[in-house]
C-alpha cells in the first residue's frame, strides 16, 4: 500500500487513531498581510489557472506561489518540498509520494525533521484527498520520532488551489476543519500556514 491507497475507514482500522470532524477549527487564527508580489501573482493567474483546470495549472499558478509566500514570510526558516517520494514505512504503507512538505528546518538539500505541514492538491473533491493526507501525516508523525524530534502537532492541508481545507493530528487525534477556506482572501490562508509551521514553536516555550 501507500498513502493514496488508504480509505478513512481503513486508517482507523490500521492505525490507533481517531478522526473527528470539526467546524471552523482554524476559525480564529489572525490573517497575514501578503507581499504585493503574491497579490500581482493571484490577480494575474487565478483565473488562469481555474480556466485552464488541470491539477497541474492549479498547482504552478496559485498553489506554488502561496507557499513560497510563506518562505518569505518566515525569512527562509522553512524548508519547501514538492513532488518528492516521502517513504518512511513501507511495511505499513507510509510511503509515497506528497505534493507539498514543509519542513520547520531551513535545510533545503533533503527533507529534514520536523516535517510540520502536509499538503496534497488534488483537482478533484477535496473530501476525496483527506484519506491520502493523513496517512501522509501518519508518516511524517512517524518521521519525526525516528529523527528524535517530539514534535506535537502535524498538520495537513488539501487543496484546489482555490479551495483550501486544514486538519491537525495530536497524539492519536485527527481534527478535520469541515471549513472550506477560499484563496481569496488569501491573508486568512497565510495567516493558517504560518500557524501551522510556528504552532510546535509557541508550545514548546510555554
Amino acid at each position: 500500500m501507500a498513502y493514496s491507497d488508504f480509505n478513512l475507514s481503513e486508517l482507523e482500522e490500521v492505525f490507533p487513531i481517531s478522526i473527528i470532524e470539526e467546524q471552523e477549527a482554524f476559525r480564529d487564527i489572525k490573517s497575514i498581510d501578503s507581499s504585493d508580489f503574491l497579490k500581482e501573482n493571484l490577480k494575474r493567474h487565478l483565473s488562469l489557472a481555474l480556466a485552464i483546470n488541470t491539477e497541474k495549472a492549479r498547482s504552478e499558478f496559485i498553489i506554488a506561489p502561496i507557499l513560497s509566500e510563506i518562505k518569505y514570510l518566515l525569512e527562509d526558516q522553512v524548508s519547501l518540498f514538492s513532488g518528492v517520494e516521502f517513504d518512511v514505512d513501507k511495511t505499513q504503507g507510509l510511503n509515497g509520494f506528497c505534493d507539498y512538505i514543509l519542513c520547520q528546518d531551513k535545510e533545503q538539500l533533503y527533507i529534514k525533521a520536523p516535517v510540520t505541514v502536509i499538503i496534497e492538491a488534488k483537482k478533484e473533491n477535496l473530501n476525496a484527498a483527506i484519506p491520502q493526507c493523513i496517512a501522509a501525516m501518519l508518516g511524517a508523525q512517524q518521521f519525526n520520532l525516528h529523527k528524535n524530534q517530539q514534535i506535537r502537532q502535524i498538520f495537513g492541508v488539501v487543496t484546489l488551489g482555490n479551495l483550501w481545507k486544514f486538519l491537525r493530528l495530536e497524539n492519536q487525534t485527527v481534527i478535520v476543519d469541515l471549513q472550506e477556506y477560499y484563496v481569496i482572501p488569501v491573508e486568512q490562508i497565510l495567516g493558517i500556514l504560518v500557524y501551522m509551521l510556528t504552532a510546535n514553536l509557541e508550545l514548546a516555550a510555554v
